[in-house]
């Protein structure tokens, strides 16, 4: 018989943008994983589930190995990923859909410059970045955070770790944005255009910034890549691929993130009182902030070989979907998970994932969060919502505030 379908599950529907964590609770409360048909993807939920899949090694992000060219153009043109020539040169193949020896090689040519002692170098340079960036709103007493304070950092200084220019920074952002809508579930010809023609630019904006550093190597990630590639570490299409990813990456999660962050905080004041009596907590609080709204919410994982998952086997080849989203507020794992709670501890949430795929960029994006949300309530004695509820971004990739209308008074 085939699969069964929950047609209660809708993450494409406003209701579900607004508050998922309903629906992720109806789910957790069935018995083994939920099919669901639109993406033919079986749905794992709870923490215990996501947890034993991520750590899998027989589970991978890439159906290279388990599919002929043939199949695999079949699945693209089926899911309309086809006809995309830079898209799949250099988004659709990269070190986060790449499993084994060259996830490790790749890997490793750019660790080096995300480990906690290399990020914490980056400290005083972010804090003088956001200091001006308060600079520039005194006066103010009303403010879009997203639009006039967090979309502003995290692509600057992920620019300035790889060598893009201050003034090139915000250009990124329309880029990455652009491209990365795409791996949500809508698909539409549209979408692809869209993803497609950004890709190109970004491409060639590489192209000539790779050229400028050839002829005139500096001290960032950008001049390391290029000697990797001299020595024969990442070919052409990996050069642009991991480049752009560093980008992306460094851009939409962690603006939607610090959105969603002040956002649990105005919704829980108390928390927001204790973190200024308590600015110590300022480190669990950003953990928390990452399980209570995790920003991406949704990955997925192909079995290698027939696994066995609540009664049922799967064949080998079955794609799983990793709800972080869901498995973070999983009570059989948090107590009191609806609750935001600054101070919580231990807390070992599976926002950046687990295993090979662990987020390199974790260390960076906590240390903006750190500072910026540090600096926010040091400036100011009063943080409020400005406007209704946020308005939330549809789809089941992503979870975060389209702006978030706050007013201010000064400390």
């Amino acid at each position: 018989m085939p699969p069964s379908t929950d047609l209660s599950f809708q993450p494409l529907s406003d209701e579900f943008a607004q508050d998922p964590y309903r629906f992720y609770t109806a789910l957790r409360q069935k018995e083994g994983l939920t099919y669901y048909e639109p993406f033919d993807i079986w749905l794992a939920s709870r923490f215990e589930d996501v947890s034993r899949i991520v750590l899998d090694e027989s589970m991978v992000r890439s159906m290279e190995h388990m599919a002929t060219a043939e199949e695999i153009a079949t699945q693209k043109r089926a899911g309309n990923w086809h006809d995309m020539p830079h898209h799949s040169r250099f988004v659709q193949f990269s070190l986060l859909d790449s499993d084994g020896d060259v996830h490790d090689r790749l890997r490793k040519q750019v660790f080096k410059l995300f480990t906690p002692v290399m990020v914490g170098k980056l400290r005083s340079d972010i804090q003088s970045y956001v200091d001006s960036l308060f600079d520039g709103l005194s006066g103010r007493q009303e403010i879009d955070f997203i639009e006039d304070l967090a979309a502003h950092v995290p692509g600057h200084i992920i620019g300035r770790v790889l060598g893009v220019p201050d003034e090139d920074c915000p250009q990124l952002r329309v880029w990455s944005e652009n491209i990365v809508q795409f791996f949500d579930i809508d698909r539409s010809d549209e979408r692809k255009e869209l993803a497609e023609r950004n890709t190109t630019e970004f491409y060639h904006y590489l192209q000539k910034l790779k050229a400028r550093r050839e002829a005139e190597p500096q001290d960032d990630l950008m001049t390391l890549m290029i000697e990797a590639e001299r020595q024969g570490q990442m070919n052409h299409d990996e050069f642009f691929s991991t480049a752009m990813l560093i980008l992306m990456a460094g851009h939409g999660s962690t603006i939607d993130v610090l959105g969603s962050g002040l956002h649990a905080l105005l919704r829980f004041p108390d928390q927001m009182e204790r973190l200024r009596r308590e600015p110590e907590l300022m480190k669990t609080a950003v953990q928390e902030m990452f399980r209570f709204e995790s920003p991406l919410p949704f990955f997925h994982r192909y079995c290698t070989q027939e696994v066995e998952f609540g009664g049922r086997t799967f064949a080998k080849g079955t794609k799983f979907g990793v709800l972080y989203g869901s498995a973070n507020r999983d009570p059989d794992q948090f107590p009191s998970a609806d609750s935001f709670d600054v101070a919580r501890t231990p807390n070992w949430h599976i926002a950046f994932g687990r295993g090979p795929h662990f987020c390199l960029g974790n260390h960076l994006a906590r240390l903006d969060m750190d500072i910026i949300f540090s600096t926010l309530l040091k400036r100011y004695a009063s943080i409020e919502l400005a406007d209704p509820e946020p308005v939330y971004k549809r789809g089941l990739s992503v979870r975060g505030p389209k702006s978030l209308k706050i007013a201010l008074r000064t400390a």
